[in-house]
């Protein structure tokens, strides 16, 4: 499944080097996915978006010879991106990294995580207790998205708590990442999850954090596409790009039960007006856009009656 921002990848699933080369690119978020498509296709390990001060993407390679050939592509590429985002000025930096301060580097990006007064989100390394009354939610990210620190994640966890039916219900997890959004339903009391992702290496990772937070008995994963579900569930959370949320909104309607509700971030706040369009011609009723950082997560909920 198309997935919206990208994580670094853990030192667990990387290759032993001499170091490693950074490149920092302070960019418009609407540029973000443009220029993490362009970097893994340089072959990145990993990419980071930066959520908090100035929007950036941040990415890292193995020690290379090409690193001056990395240079002039990437150079390149954010000319011509200026002609697609005319807002998209962008600045570039390159550092190198030595072996050993790798794994404080990396760890840096994901640190203990406040989402709501209830859910906190913990890297495998730290501690944390839990707030009063609420929970903790464990995470080892990998290559995987979904730490909780980007706004998108949060605007999906913190609206699962608000949104999540009452009693008994189950949830579609739409490309799952690393997990976090099905892990959160587990927490809330969901008694079927099912979780999906076409990236192998996301479904890898998610497994791992599902085990790290025992709650196997109730998510289940799985490769398959959307088109190929069948069931119905009380609540459908989808963390994607715009393009991949139209393309499968029918088919979202379609996997929702009567009066069921839905989630979808992965938006810019300009985006959303388009989506939240189509969500009415399809039926949907109690609409709502909630932003943040030009981030945007909608919900709404299936209209009851037959189709």
């Amino acid at each position: 499944m198309t997935k919206h921002p990208y994580d670094t990848q853990s030192p667990s699933a990387r290759p032993k080097n001499s170091g490693w080369i950074e490149v920092s690119i302070e960019v418009h978020p609407v540029a973000q996915e443009a220029v993490s498509a362009f970097l893994f296709d340089l072959g990145c390990r990993g990419v980071v978006l930066g959520d908090k001060g100035t929007p950036s993407v941040k990415a890292y390679w193995p020690m290379t010879e090409r690193f001056e050939e990395l240079r002039s592509r990437t150079e390149v590429f954010l000319r011509r991106l200026t002609e697609i985002f005319p807002e998209a000025h962008s600045s570039l930096h390159f550092s190198n990294i030595q072996e050993e301060d790798w794994s404080l580097t990396w760890r840096r990006h994901f640190q203990v995580e406040r989402i709501t007064e209830r859910l906190t989100v913990v890297p495998v390394w730290e501690t944390a207790s839990p707030a009063p009354g609420g929970m903790i939610i464990r995470m080892d990210p990998g290559p995987a998205f979904g730490t909780g620190a980007h706004p998108t994640t949060r605007l999906c966890l913190e609206s699962m708590e608000n949104l999540h039916p009452p009693g008994t219900w189950t949830m579609l997890d739409v490309g799952t990442g690393s997990g976090i959004l099905a892990i959160c339903a587990a927490k809330l009391g969901a008694g079927e999850i099912l979780a999906i992702d076409t990236d192998p290496e996301a479904l890898r990772w998610a497994q791992r954090n599902i085990e790290l937070n025992q709650c196997s008995e109730f998510i289940d994963l799985s490769s398959k596409p959307v088109r190929e579900l069948s069931g119905v569930f009380s609540l459908l959370v989808a963390n994607l790009t715009r393009d991949a949320l139209s393309e499968l909104l029918p088919d979202f309607k379609r996997l929702l039960e009567k009066d069921g509700a839905m989630i979808l971030s992965g938006l810019l706040e300009e985006q959303s007006q388009e989506v939240m369009k189509r969500l009415r011609l399809l039926g949907f009723r109690e609409i709502q856009v909630v932003s943040r950082a030009e981030w945007a997560c909608i919900t709404a909920r299936k209209t009851g009656g037959l189709e």
